[in-house]
């Protein structure tokens, strides 16, 4: 009696926990803490992370510091003094602290060349690169400055005094860009010099060091023509940065480059992957790195050799169904991580290094998970019309019943060379949209990290060739199943996935009930003519469309064009555009909206005058939210 009673009891409550849980909500996802990583505390012992969260109620954010041991216990909540970090302004001997100030070097308003007009908004320009990601170009550039560090009035001195280029880097650099030399003596930073039309086409940035006694600037990495960026230098005084060889190329193969007794080794040559960042262990001997696996992100090392020495392969130390997105940094035997999965937003973690175990650190949203249906993510293998494994990620709704039939989503993610990992966002979130009911299928196309350089690169000039095949592999694939209702399946993406929703609109023979697009490129001739990055369409799409004897552009603008197919668009639409979107600029939306209206196709366009190619405003973020799921609604 007391064992059936005993059940009876525990049944009961486990009926009344799954009742009191509810599904995830957008104001429930908006308001979650997001998690990131400050950094190890200076005596070795804490790590410190930031918590920022937005309420609804008072419409503000707010931002948080704490502190937490590496094997765990209290987190402290402490005040950005108490955070005990080091500075990386601030030059090793004390002595000296850097400064990022605007220098003013061009003429670009109406008022710069007509003094007299001074309340016009004119804006004059004679070369390219005259906007980037969401700001025009005004004619300042940021610079590296230093001073004393014990006389802050005292002379700001402009280590690239007179130069037309930018260090931190636009339009996301920060402090990963520069840093002190070990001795004190040079500034070392990250610049692209170039102007005009050659910023606009080249990757080619460069790690200049700057020696304070003689002014002089001298170029580390002239020999390397693509990317170099993050450069940082061990306890040891060895330097290593990222390298990406290709000028132009954007996502190319990012390595890791080390110097020692002025050699160059690069540690991952041999090494079939992309690393995303990097960390040098605190002895100096090791460097720690995350890269995108098969779908996830994890955590390697590497022993550094000497410069006569053999370079050894990396070890993977973490395995799982989950993200790595960085590394804090080294206490002891374990390092501190930033991890998320589809189910859970950023949290702090500590890894073993020997064996990779892992244990949760922070738990900012724990609350709000316990009382959440979270449904099942799982991987699904497809064959691929080329033979090779296709894997995708499968998102069930809560409570998913197989004996049902469900609305069934194809993601499209953009880049394209992103990693379609176990990323967690607070826009295209997967647990909300299985939380409304839909099955959502996420391939990992040809074009992603993950599955080696080949997979990774094939994508560049084939746009509308094999990675549509696996989209399109992948939701015929799911569609077999019992339990996915073929007559309501939906296309959702934005950027590179945006671009893709409107080529399949055109190219789905009628699988799809329902297309959701945001930011996507719509004509590639009139985004070739309004985009700031040309080095992006120059080596994605081959050249320029003009070029008639470029075959490899000549497809890309005809045969791989969205606008070719849109006489065969015959299926709801919802267009989303941000206005200040430079990089996939309004004209996009707008010529997609205009199509669909003329063509008498049921559509919407939500336009977000504010917005650059994100959705930063949260109050924004909502509507998008909603409108997302109404439309869903209507249409599937």
């Amino acid at each position: 009696m007391k064992k059936i009673a005993f059940t009876l009891v525990f049944t009961f409550i486990s009926i009344m926990t799954m009742a009191q849980k509810s599904n995830m909500t957008p104001e429930q996802l908006i308001q979650l803490g997001r998690v990131g990583g400050k950094g190890i505390s200076q005596d070795g012992n804490q790590i410190i992370f930031g918590v920022s969260k937005y309420s609804f109620t008072t419409q503000k954010k707010t931002n948080t510091q704490y502190a937490v041991g590496i094997n765990g216990g209290e987190v402290k909540k402490i005040t950005k003094k108490e955070m005990n970090l080091s500075d990386k302004a601030i030059s090793p001997n004390g002595e000296y602290i850097i400064k990022v100030k605007d220098e003013k070097l061009k003429n670009i308003s109406g008022s710069d060349f007509h003094p007299d007009v001074k309340d016009s908004n004119v804006l004059i320009y004679d070369e390219l690169n005259y906007r980037h990601w969401d700001t025009w170009e005004d004619g300042n550039y940021s610079h590296i400055m230093y001073l004393s560090n014990t006389d802050k009035k005292g002379k700001l001195i402009d280590i690239m005094k007179g130069e037309p280029f930018h260090s931190p880097q636009k339009p996301f650099g920060g402090s990963e860009d520069y840093l002190w030399s070990p001795d004190s003596k040079s500034i070392l930073y990250v610049t692209k010099k170039a102007t005009g039309t050659s910023y606009a086409i080249s990757t080619n940035t460069d790690i200049f060091q700057y020696d304070l006694a003689s002014g002089k600037t001298t170029n580390l990495t002239e020999y390397n023509k693509g990317y170099d960026t993050s450069p940082a230098f061990s306890s040891k005084g060895n330097l290593a940065w990222l390298q990406m060889k290709r000028d132009g190329y954007e996502s190319d193969k990012n390595d890791i480059i080390v110097r020692i007794n002025e050699k160059d080794i690069n540690l991952t040559e041999a090494w079939d992957g992309t690393v995303n960042s990097f960390n040098w262990s605190n002895d100096g001997k090791k460097i720690y790195f995350v890269a995108p696996v098969l779908g996830t992100v994890q955590v390697f090392e590497m022993d550094v050799p000497t410069s006569k020495g053999k370079v050894e392969k990396p070890r993977q130390i973490t395995e799982g169904q989950f993200d790595v997105t960085s590394i804090i940094g080294e206490v002891g035997d374990k390092l501190a991580v930033i991890r998320r999965d589809m189910n859970h937003a950023n949290e702090v973690y500590s890894v073993e290094i020997t064996s990779g175990k892992m244990k949760q650190l922070s738990h900012v949203n724990d609350k709000v998970y316990a009382k959440t249906n979270l449904g099942k993510v799982e991987k699904r293998i497809t064959k691929a019309t080329d033979g090779k494994d296709l894997l995708s990620w499968v998102i069930y709704p809560p409570d998913f019943d197989p004996s049902k039939k469900y609305p069934t989503i194809l993601y499209c993610q953009g880049g394209p060379q992103g990693a379609l990992s176990q990323f967690y966002s607070f826009r295209w979130n997967f647990q909300l949209m299985a939380a409304n009911g839909y099955i959502i299928i996420a391939p990992n196309r040809r074009g992603m990290p993950g599955y080696g350089v080949e997979w990774n690169e094939q994508i560049s000039k084939d746009y509308g060739g094999q990675n549509m095949d696996d989209y399109l592999s992948a939701i015929d694939d799911i569609s077999k199943e019992s339990y996915v209702d073929t007559d309501r399946l939906g296309c959702i993406g934005a950027s590179y996935g945006g671009y893709s929703v409107f080529y399949l609109a055109g190219n789905h023979e009628g699988r799809f009930k329902s297309f959701i697009s945001h930011d996507g490129i719509f004509d590639w001739r009139s985004m070739y003519g309004t985009t700031e990055e040309v080095f992006f369409p120059n080596w994605d799409l081959g050249g320029a469309y003009w070029d008639k004897n470029n075959s490899a552009a000549q497809k890309a603008y005809n045969e791989f064009n969205p606008t070719t197919y849109v006489d065969k668009w015959d299926t709801p639409i919802l267009i989303i555009q941000g206005g200040k979107d430079y990089r996939v600029p309004i004209g996009q939306g707008l010529a997609a909206f205009q199509a669909a209206q003329l063509k008498g196709i049921k559509s919407k366009l939500i336009f977000f005058p504010e917005e650059n190619h994100w959705v930063l405003n949260n109050q924004n973020s909502l509507i998008w939210q909603r409108e997302f799921y109404k439309w869903l609604a209507e249409t599937l």
